[in-house]
């Protein structure tokens, strides 16, 4: 490791600043090589060049189309990969998502519109603009069957009913980033009961409230309920195997420490 002036180089402290990435998540990627601080300052601190900061942009550009970090690692090694292709194919992807961020939006703006003009969406119609039956009829009957004489049901239904389109829209870019920041710790080891996921937890807790009260034992019995109903354990292990149980295991180390 060289030795320069410490104008040419960055400490991890400095570059955690720089890109929001956690400190905690730099010293990770340093000891499974991923990204290392290639460079030490006269003051003695292991510091980052540009090169190596480039390299850890180019890992959250990867990581954000879901590559796992030994994939990365490979590629970014590899002497003969062809980076601007890569990227290139990581740019396709992310215009993907950014074309399903726009499909929903679209979905929103139909779905508060019906509700506008006192009009009821046919399971069907709901398929049509999420692709998916977790709106239908009859998910929303059970969803009242079992919780329609509680006080979280009657909390949901008038929050949802004050929500405007911006709020749905806030509603699901939120969920949509908590989902992939869950998924990003599993893959990097993030251990339930650290800080970083006690973050996530509360996080967790948050999303549930902005339709309801939640305090630390319903969370729990959520997170239990993740686990009990194949439909909700799917929803999560489709984005990420076993992502269901570990957020059940980042939630309870959360209430029980």
């Amino acid at each position: 490791m060289g030795v320069v002036e410490d104008t040419a180089a960055s400490t991890v402290g400095a570059v955690a600043r720089l890109t929001g990435v956690s400190v905690r998540t730099l010293h990770h990627y340093d000891h499974i090589g991923l990204v290392v601080p290639s460079v030490r300052t006269a003051a003695g601190y292991r510091g980052y060049t540009d090169a190596d900061v480039e390299r850890l942009h180019l890992v959250l550009v990867y990581r954000s189309v879901g590559l796992p970090l030994d994939e990365i690692r490979t590629l970014l090694d590899d002497p003969r990969a062809d980076v601007v292709a890569h990227l290139e194919r990581q740019l396709e992807l992310l215009h993907d998502r950014a074309d399903r961020i726009r499909h929903t939006i679209k979905a929103v703006e139909e779905l508060m519109n019906a509700r506008r003009e006192g009009i009821q969406l046919t399971a069907q119609e709901q398929v049509e603009i999420f692709g998916s039956t977790v709106h239908s009829d009859e998910y929303a009957a059970e969803a009242e069957e079992r919780w329609g004489d509680t006080d979280a049901w009657r909390q949901s239904q008038q929050r949802a009913a004050r929500m405007t389109k911006q709020d749905w829209i806030d509603v699901k870019a939120h969920g949509d980033a908590l989902l992939a920041d869950l998924a990003a710790a599993k893959r990097a080891g993030v251990a339930p009961g650290s800080p970083e996921a006690d973050r996530l937890a509360a996080r967790h807790r948050a999303s549930i409230e902005r339709f309801y009260d939640c305090d630390a034992e319903m969370q729990r019995c959520l997170v239990q309920m993740y686990l009990a109903d194949e439909r909700f354990t799917r929803y999560y292990d489709d984005r990420e195997p076993g992502l269901a149980r570990y957020l059940h295991d980042v939630v309870v180390a959360s209430i029980d420490r």
